[in-house]
């Protein structure tokens, strides 16, 4: 049995740089663009396996073998999810449904602005709610750069919209997780977390759109942004707060996307805005080919449904693949549980991190079919055959699919191993307890810690689960309610989704944009950075200024 070990130097400003030498490092190698994501992400694993080891005073084995776990489980689920989503991309442009569904969102408006709220945010919400785990990043990117837009467009853009739904994603499995590790009512945690990204609902379409097109870009389209914004805001407040978390996504961006058509018919901006780039300097122009001008004729009923069937299929298969009961189901039957011998149950996290020395486990859990991407891949298969696809050229589109996402699926797996090896050899929890010994301040840099959890592991759901016991003690310690530092950690953790790496792989292999992961990086960090500070701003306001503080919950 082997015990965590936070500061291995007696002295924490040295054990936290420690710490923090992995992840730094993986991100400046991603960030100069000089190095490629995949062998980054191989030399991070490398490092943080002699951290672990020499600093952490990890057994060499149990490194080893905690690698190894985070490679299998960077493939299942999150490659399995990502190679899925471009295999069902991948047929419908073979079989021309993805012109059809371009001529059906251009008819809805041709102005890109608005292009960007109907699919990024909306659209995307929607499939972060059914399934999270890089799905609505990949299919928007995807979608977004078969609409013409540009490669740094589609994936950063993607990337950023990504954020307010996260908490709730894949029916509320953040949530829940939350819950297993604070003690605390899933229904309560759900309920304070409506309490404070509402506010950033609002907030992010804003965003997007001025990243997008600028200040000014932004101003003409304000009224379209106001409508999505507050049609997603208002019912993810009334339903965390008044339904229940797990379906606040679903209920949200249906509403939203809904509200935004409706109000398309009867509003549009003076000046159409159709540049594909981003103001200023988009570098990802130059690598574009050029693009056909997009039909505008009027789609037949038979087109639109034609267009609208894979997508369809998709959010069917989807929210039956994330509903509970089917889980419950699947996993009783199709699962293969694999407690990794010499490191499942052979670790224990210790106080301040854990209230007592508690162990860890180290299970692959193979649900191989309530895995997401199995439903991605059913969804497909299905598409694929309405489609008039023959058996043989079904598997010969897979075989080509995966030529195309083989170097990102080495690189995801990489990242999970990161990942992995950080929350076992107790790296994660040393950064952690460094935001904890903040004091006063604790508010702000708890909600960062959220956000430091999610750009680590890919994860509101994982960093919720490495963190969220930790809020809770240090809460408590400092007076604080529990229950407001156990929210702005998932709170938090939603603007730091866009930087972790496997989301910006995700969003470079969607978009066709190899290779250029180090731009994604540069375009979204300063939009992370600013996103998760004003949430820590605003939980700042909740924790200790009146009329705020009457928004936590006792």
């Amino acid at each position: 049995m082997w015990n965590q070990v936070y500061n291995p130097f007696n002295n924490t400003v040295l054990s936290t740089i420690a710490a923090a030498v992995p992840v730094v490092t993986l991100l400046v190698l991603i960030a100069s663009g000089k190095v490629k994501a995949h062998i980054a992400a191989i030399i991070a694993v490398i490092l943080t396996n002699l951290i672990a080891i020499f600093v952490f005073t990890m057994p060499a084995n149990m490194s080893i073998r905690a690698s190894i776990l985070g490679v299998v489980a960077g493939f299942f689920p999150i490659g399995w999810i990502v190679l899925n989503v471009i295999y069902l991309y991948q047929i419908t442009v073979a079989t021309g449904q993805f012109e059809l569904l371009k001529r059906a969102v251009g008819g809805v408006t041709e102005d890109r602005r608005l292009q960007l709220l109907l699919i990024a945010f909306s659209f995307g919400a929607f499939f972060e709610g059914a399934s999270g785990f890089g799905t609505p990043v990949a299919v928007t990117g995807s979608v977004l750069i078969g609409l013409g837009f540009s490669p740094l467009a589609a994936s950063g853009l993607s990337l950023i919209a990504n954020t307010a739904p996260v908490a709730y994603g894949a029916l509320g499995t953040p949530i829940q997780g939350l819950a297993s590790v604070t003690g605390l009512d899933p229904y309560t945690l759900g309920a304070m977390v409506g309490r404070q990204l509402p506010v950033f609902s609002l907030i992010v379409p804003f965003w997007v759109v001025w990243a997008f097109a600028g200040w000014k870009g932004m101003k003409g389209v304000w009224p379209a942004i106001l409508v999505t914004g507050i049609s997603f805001a208002v019912p993810q407040f009334v339903i965390s707060n008044y339904v229940n978390p797990w379906i606040v996504d679903i209920g949200a961006s249906l509403i939203s996307m809904g509200a935004l058509i409706l109000f398309l018919k009867v509003w549009q901006p003076k000046q159409l805005w159709l540049s594909p780039a981003l103001r200023g300097n988009d570098e990802s122009m130059a690598t574009m080919t050029q693009a056909k001008p997009l039909d505008m004729r009027p789609l037949t009923r038979a087109q639109l449904w034609s267009a609208l069937l894979p997508w369809i299929i998709v959010c069917i298969v989807m929210l039956i693949w994330g509903n509970g009961a089917f889980k419950s189901w699947a996993n009783s039957i199709f699962t293969w549980n694999y407690p990794v011998p010499e490191l499942h149950r052979m670790i224990n996290k210790v106080p301040p991190v854990a209230a007592k020395p508690t162990p860890e486990g180290a299970v692959f859990g193979f649900t191989y079919l309530s895995f997401t991407g199995t439903g991605m891949l059913f969804a497909a298969i299905i598409a694929g055959f309405l489609a008039g696809f023959s058996p043989v050229r079904m598997i010969a589109e897979y075989g080509r699919t995966i030529r195309l996402c083989a170097i990102s699926l080495i690189t995801i797996s990489a990242m999970l191993a990161i990942g992995t090896l950080t929350r076992l050899s107790g790296i994660d929890a040393t950064l952690g307890l460094a935001f904890a010994a903040t004091g006063v301040l604790y508010p702000f840099f708890g909600t960062l810690l959220g956000w430091l959890g999610v750009a680590l592991t890919g994860s509101d759901t994982a960093s919720n689960i490495l963190f969220g016991n930790l809020q809770r003690i240090t809460s408590e310690q400092l007076g604080l309610p529990s229950v407001l530092m156990a929210a702005a950690n998932s709170s938090g953790g939603v603007m730091g989704k866009m930087i972790d790496a496997q989301s910006i792989v995700v969003a470079s292999t969607a978009t066709n944009w190899y290779g250029h992961e180090g731009s994604i990086l540069r375009f979204v960090f300063k939009h992370s950075i600013a996103l998760a500070c004003l949430v820590g701003v605003f939980v700042m306001l909740q924790a200790y200024v009146h009329p705020f503080t009457s928004m936590v919950l006792k």
